[in-house]
């Protein structure tokens, strides 16, 4: 069975092949290793003896590889960054890196913000795993008051919480082009809008509250996130509150006038939930979020 194999080669062979290619012949990669060369010889030998195939052919003075060491050094890179990998990664849990982060991020924050700060912090997560998880209104501030995340991207910053400004937001209320609530003249009433169908985010929460938005229409629909209700919309089926940024690239809408309420808008915060008991790669996130996104 394929648990009781035992490997005939080992690391330091594959890692001694790879400099003999690297380094353009055995004695250049002696040198680089500060190994002897007769050293060096004797492991790429005993590698294709295990291996019973050729992985080098010395052509005049130099070491080339066969058809079969090509296959078999591009696949021996893989293993050896495998296995640098994971002893730094025991190296960086020592040091009290956590393996896993979760950062949770309010819908209306707009998420291409994010993505120079997560290009740059993948080159220095030192491998720990980043889960980014949506969260929509109440669900937001359960993410923060629960701890369930190590950072936090809110609309709201709850009682004994401290949160750093980063962004504002907008949401527009807006329908498709055909929809009898775009014929009608601006701006509409409030009564006017309960007549038709509403279609609202679902609050990620446990618990969740609805006591924001405008939710006053008899008939609603509920839906994940806001790709989902921009479909909806664009079929014609109802109306909703969406960012720009969704509706941006839309050519089928019509951003209505709500009596009272052009439209909605607020702040987003940066907030550690856990406080000082923030770990170093998520505090690493948050410094570099905070840097980037305050500077916006």
């Amino acid at each position: 069975m394929a648990t009781n194999y035992r490997p005939k080669t080992t690391i330091e062979q594959w890692r001694i092949l790879q400099a003999v290619v690297d380094y353009g012949g055995y004695a250049q990669a002696a040198h680089a290793l500060n190994k002897s060369q007769s050293s060096m010889n004797h492991a790429v030998a005993k590698l294709q003896d295990t291996l019973g195939v050729q992985l080098l052919q010395v052509i005049g003075r130099k070491a080339e590889l066969t058809e079969i060491g090509e296959v078999m050094l591009r696949r021996s890179r893989q293993l050896t960054v495998l296995v640098t990998e994971l002893e730094q990664l025991a190296v960086n849990l020592k040091q009290g890196w956590e393996p896993e982060i979760k950062l949770a991020v309010e819908m209306v924050f707009d998420r291409s913000l994010l993505l120079p700060v997560l290009r740059e912090f993948q080159l220095h997560s030192r491998g720990s795993r980043l889960i980014i998880e949506d969260t929509v209104l109440t669900g937001s501030v359960e993410a923060i008051t629960e701890q369930r995340a190590d950072i936090v991207i809110s609309h709201q910053v709850p009682k004994g919480y401290v949160g750093e400004p980063i962004s504002q937001f907008q949401m527009h209320l807006v329908v498709s082009s055909d929809h009898p609530l775009a014929g009608l003249p601006q701006p509409v009433s409030p009564d006017q809008l309960s007549q038709y169908l509403q279609i609202v985010i679902r609050d990620t929460a446990q618990k969740p509250l609805e006591q924001q938005g405008w939710l006053k229409a008899e008939q609603r629909w509920t839906v994940n996130n806001f790709n989902e209700a921009l479909q909806l919309v664009e079929a014609g089926i109802g109306f909703c509150w969406l960012p720009p940024f969704i509706t941006k690239t839309s050519t089928q809408l019509t951003e209505l006038q709500l009596a009272g309420s052009s439209h909605r808008a607020g702040a987003t915060y940066l907030v550690l939930p856990k406080d000082e008991k923030t770990g170093p790669c998520a505090r690493l996130l948050y410094d570099m979020l905070v840097s980037e996104l305050t500077n916006t």
